[in-house]
């Protein structure tokens, strides 16, 4: 029988083969986290449902919203 070694996520208990790929993830959580604190405190109306919603959107997303910011914001319709 074959040992596999995986790591776990504790944000949201998702479970990587590989430990960058984990480490990638929680990063990204990390971010989305960051964006979901922000849009609360700046946007009251918004639920924290839809907070969460759009700052993992966004972190999941990052590579092309940071494209979009440095002038390319055609790269937003590459978001689906």
């Amino acid at each position: 029988m074959a040992v596999i070694a995986m790591w776990k996520c504790d944000r949201d208990g998702k479970m990587f083969e590989d430990k960058k790929e984990a480490e990638k993830h929680d990063k990204m959580l990390e971010l989305a986290a960051g964006f979901t604190d922000l849009f609360e405190a700046q946007a009251k109306s918004l639920n924290d449902k839809d907070a969460e919603k759009i700052g993992l959107l966004l972190a999941q997303h990052a590579e092309i919203v940071i494209a979009a910011c440095k002038g390319k914001p055609e790269q937003l319709t590459e978001i689906k």
